[in-house]
């Protein structure tokens, strides 16, 4: 039986776009949206009480996106992005019940497999956090679209941690992301996917490792380009706001958050504790 499309008749383009991540990974996922789509509203949760998601059971990380995407539906968003692989990885098929093709919903890891599969890649490696490996969604979404791919997954789980911390170019990321790229499973790789959203956050420490060796593929871009895809198919790009309004919610407040989202979007963000 084929599925209906989804009617979003409903939905107006002054609605907010929703995100959220366990912690600050998301922002590079939100920073991506604010620069392509930069006239909407945005509200962003970052379940820092939670982090990192990586390590939690299947069904915790479902107990929290379930949570996080009924106050988002609540908040009237018009789109929800799940800014975060572990969530993805766990919960999306939860979060799509939940939601219930009332609002389109945009995870990070569909898109980013698919524009993989499509291009010249042969051999693959994906890097993430042991819930995202263990799902093996990556893997299973690239060869869906190509089964001629190669893909070697690794867990690499100290590098969230590290950076909520704010250890970026310091000695302790830096000795992370060697030991953790130098694994023979990435030893042939061609390309390398960050499947974290808080990866891009030592990007450049990723890419001096590798030189111009291998390929790093830029998720935030690919996901927010895929929002902006289905907002301008659907009618509901908010094309005419001077001043968009930037609202983030966090179940604990941590200083690196506010040092990060800061710098992503300024000094007029307005960060609110609330627990689910």
């Amino acid at each position: 039986m084929k599925k209906n499309k989804p009617n979003y008749s409903h939905l107006s383009p002054q609605q907010p776009i929703g995100i959220f991540d366990s912690g600050v990974g998301g922002l590079t996922v939100a920073k991506e949206i604010k620069k392509l789509l930069p006239h909407e509203d945005l509200i962003y949760f970052g379940d820092t009480k939670h982090l990192p998601y990586g390590d939690k059971s299947r069904e915790a990380i479902i107990d929290y996106c379930i949570r996080i995407t009924s106050f988002l539906l609540e908040k009237n968003c018009k789109a929800i992005v799940i800014a975060c692989n572990s969530a993805t990885a766990n919960a999306l098929k939860e979060v799509l019940e939940l939601v219930a093709d009332k609002i389109p919903v945009i995870d990070v890891i569909n898109p980013v497999a698919e524009k993989v599969s499509y291009e010249i890649h042969n051999n693959v490696g994906v890097i993430a956090t042991k819930a995202t490996v263990n799902s093996g969604l990556y893997k299973k979404s690239i060869r869906k679209h190509n089964k001629f791919i190669k893909v070697d997954e690794l867990a690499t789980p100290l590098l969230v941690p590290a950076i909520e911390e704010g250890f970026k170019n310091h000695p302790i990321t830096h000795s992370i992301i060697y030991n953790y790229l130098s694994n023979k499973k990435l030893k042939n790789i061609e390309t390398l996917i960050l499947g974290c959203t808080h990866y891009p956050l030592v990007l450049d420490e990723i890419k001096q490792f590798y030189g111009n060796r291998v390929r790093v593929i830029d998720s935030p871009t690919i996901v927010a380009t895929q929002l902006k895809i289905i907002l301008e198919k659907h009618q509901l790009l908010h094309e005419d706001n001077p001043k968009p309004s930037y609202h983030f919610f966090l179940s604990d407040i941590t200083k690196n958050f506010e040092k990060i989202s800061k710098k992503f979007f300024g000094k007029t963000i307005d960060l609110e504790l609330k627990v689910l």
